[in-house]
C-alpha cells in the first residue's frame, strides 16, 4: 500500500551563532491512507520540527537531509510552486497556539475566506456559507454573530477551534496537527477529536498527530512513534506500546499521571478569600452616542472562600467565566457583589488603596512565555516585585532570587539567563519563583500546567503542594484538566456560561456530581466520551 506520507532518514539540523543543533536524527515512518499517527515525546524532542519539515516550512538557518514523499513526490528540495501547490491545500496545519497563528488585524470571516477564495476559487456569498458551516461544525456557538469577531475577542479554545476551521476548510487528504487540543476544555477537547475522527472515516483522510498527552493519543491513533532527542526509540500499533511498552522513556511518559490528593487543611485555618454574589457584566454600547443596550454576563452571583492552606479548583468550558472571577478576585476588573480578602471588603477600594495589598495576593498565568519579559534576566524578572513593593528593602536581591529559585526547582547559576534559553516547565517555574518572592497569601494559578509535558505537569503539580504546605498559602486553581485539578483541590467550582452550576467538596464533586453538566465534564476527562 503507497504511504501518502513516507518519511525516511530526516535529518534536521539548525546553524546558530556558529554552532550546529541537531534537532532530528535520522527519523523514519510512514501515514497511510485513512490512518492516524501519534508523534509523541517531551518537549525538544522533535516532533514539531519533523511536521514542519514535511512541506519546508523551516527557517534559513535549517539545514535538512533525507526523504520525505508525499503521495510519492520528493518534498526535500522540491521547487517553491510544488510546495504551495501542496501546503494548505493537500496538507494541512493546525498549530498548537492560535494567538500567534491568527492575524489580529482581520475578522474571522477575512480569515477564513481567504484560505478557502484561494484555495477553492469560491467566490461571493457561498464563501459566507462554508464559513458558517465549519465554525459551526468545530462548536462555535452563535457562528454568525462571531463572523465579524476579531482573534482577540475570543476565548482561548475559541481561537483554536477556528485554527482547526481553517485547516478544514479545503478538505485536506493529511492532516497534521501540531497539540491541537492543548488549549482546550475536556468537553471540546472530545468533540474536537470525535470530529477528527469523523473526518478520517468520511474522507479518507490521514492525520499526523503531535501531542504531549497520551490520553489524547489512546483516543485517536492507529499507530504511535514515540520521540526522543530528536530520533524515533519506539513505534508500533497504539494498543500494543500501551498495554507492553518496550524502552524506559516509553515506560516513563505511561507512568506520568498526576495523582494523589491535597494535604488535609486545618479546621481552624483563616478565611483568606470570600467571595459573596459577584457578578460581572461588560455593558455593550451602541449607536452614535453609545448607549448600552445590553450586557454580556461574565459572571453571575458567584459565592466562594477558599482558607489558608486550601485550593479551590475552578472548572469550566472556555468562556465560562472561570478567568474573569480571578481578574475580579484582584480588582484587576470591575464586579458588583462583595469580595473580600483576609476579611477585609476590597470590593471598593481604588487601585491606590489596592497597592499595598498587592504583594498578598499574586498570579501565575497559563502561558509562562508570554508573561516574562524577553528583555529581562530571569534575575531581573523574578526581582522586579520586590522593588515595586518595596519588600525587604535591607537584603540583598540576588541572594533572595537565589533563595526562591532553589526552592522552586532552579539552578541559582542561571539567573542571569534570558526565558528564551529554558524549557516550559522551567518557565513556568520562574513565573512561580516571580510570585512567591513576594510571599503572598493568595496565589491564583490560571491554567499553569496546560502548556507543559506530562511529566512535567507531574513535576509542577508536586512543587505547588510542597508550597501550599510550607506557607499556607491559599490555591484559586483554574484548569480545565480535571485530573490535575483532583491531584490538587480540597473544594471545586463548576461553572458554565457565567454561572455557578456546582459547588463542594472536591470529593463530593468527583465521585457523584449532582447536574448533567458536571456528568458531562467527568465523562469527557475521564472517559474519553463526548458530550
Amino acid at each position: 500500500m503507497t504511504a501518502v506520507l513516507d518519511v525516511r532518514d530526516l535529518r534536521v539540523a539548525f546553524r546558530q551563532d556558529g554552532g550546529v543543533t541537531h534537532a532530528v536524527r535520522g527519523v523514519s515512518f510512514q501515514v497511510h491512507k485513512g490512518e492516524t499517527v501519534a508523534l509523541v515525546g517531551e518537549s525538544g524532542s522533535g516532533k514539531s520540527v519533523t511536521a514542519l519539515s514535511t512541506v519546508q516550512l523551516l527557517d534559513d538557518s535549517a539545514v535538512m537531509a533525507g526523504s520525505i514523499k508525499y503521495n510519492a513526490e520528493e518534498m526535500v528540495g522540491a521547487d517553491e510552486s510544488a510546495l504551495r501547490r501542496v501546503r494548505g491545500n493537500d496538507i494541512s496545519f493546525i498549530f498548537q497556539e492560535p494567538m500567534t497563528s491568527l492575524n489580529p488585524l482581520h475578522t474571522l470571516e477575512k480569515q477564513l475566506a481567504e484560505s478557502i477564495e484561494l484555495h477553492q476559487g469560491i467566490r461571493g456569498p457561498a464563501v459566507r456559507e462554508r464559513i458558517l458551516e465549519l465554525l459551526k461544525r468545530v462548536g462555535i456557538r452563535d457562528a454568525e454573530s462571531r463572523l465579524n469577531a476579531y482573534p482577540h475577542q475570543l476565548s482561548g479554545g475559541q481561537r483554536q477551534r477556528v485554527m482547526i476551521a481553517m485547516a478544514l476548510a479545503n478538505g485536506p487528504e493529511l492532516l497534521i496537527a501540531d497539540e491541537p487540543t492543548t488549549a482546550l476544555d475536556v468537553t471540546i477537547q472530545a468533540q474536537i477529536l470525535e470530529l477528527l475522527a469523523e473526518l478520517k472515516r468520511d474522507e479518507g483522510m490521514s492525520m499526523l498527530f503531535i501531542t504531549h498527552d497520551l490520553t489524547i493519543v489512546r483516543k485517536i491513533a492507529d499507530r504511535v512513534c514515540v520521540m526522543k532527542d530528536g530520533e524515533i526509540v519506539e513505534a508500533g500499533p497504539t494498543a500494543e506500546i500501551f498495554a507492553n511498552p518496550q524502552h524506559p522513556y516509553t515506560q516513563t511518559l505511561l507512568a506520568a499521571e498526576s495523582t494523589g490528593l491535597p494535604e488535609p487543611v486545618a479546621p481552624d485555618a483563616p478565611i483568606i478569600l470570600s467571595t459573596d454574589k459577584t457578578r460581572i457584566w461588560f455593558p455593550i454600547h451602541a449607536g452614535l452616542l453609545k448607549r448600552t443596550v445590553g450586557h454580556v454576563k461574565a459572571v453571575n452571583e458567584a459565592t466562594l472562600n477558599i482558607r489558608a492552606g486550601e485550593t479551590l479548583g475552578v472548572v469550566g468550558e472556555s468562556g465560562s467565566g472561570k478567568t474573569t472571577l480571578a481578574l475580579a478576585v484582584m480588582r484587576l476588573i470591575r464586579s458588583e457583589g462583595q469580595i473580600a480578602f483576609q476579611g477585609k471588603d476590597i470590593h471598593g477600594l481604588s487601585p491606590k488603596q489596592m497597592r499595598p495589598l498587592r504583594s498578598e495576593m499574586q498570579i501565575v498565568f497559563q502561558d509562562p512565555y508570554g508573561s516574562l519579559s524577553p528583555r529581562m534576566t530571569v534575575a531581573e524578572i523574578i526581582a522586579e516585585g520586590l522593588g515595586v513593593h518595596g519588600v525587604d528593602p535591607g537584603r540583598n536581591r540576588r541572594d533572595m532570587v537565589s533563595e526562591i529559585m532553589g526552592e522552586v526547582g532552579l539552578d541559582p547559576a542561571t539567573m542571569d539567563r534570558y526565558p528564551h534559553e529554558f524549557s516550559g516547565g522551567q518557565r513556568q517555574r520562574i513565573a512561580i519563583a516571580r510570585a512567591m518572592i513576594l510571599r503572598p497569601k493568595l496565589l491564583i494559578l490560571d491554567e499553569p500546567t496546560s502548556a507543559l509535558d506530562m511529566t512535567v505537569q507531574v513535576q509542577i503539580v508536586q512543587l505547588l503542594r510542597d508550597l501550599q504546605q510550607k506557607y499556607g498559602l491559599a490555591y484559586l486553581f483554574i484548569s480545565h484538566d480535571l485530573k490535575v485539578v483532583r491531584a490538587l483541590s480540597h473544594k471545586v467550582m463548576v461553572m458554565k456560561q457565567g454561572d455557578v452550576v456546582e459547588a463542594g467538596d472536591a470529593d463530593a464533586i468527583f465521585d457523584a456530581p449532582q447536574t448533567e453538566y458536571t456528568r458531562a465534564l467527568m465523562a469527557a476527562a475521564f472517559e474519553g466520551k463526548v458530550v
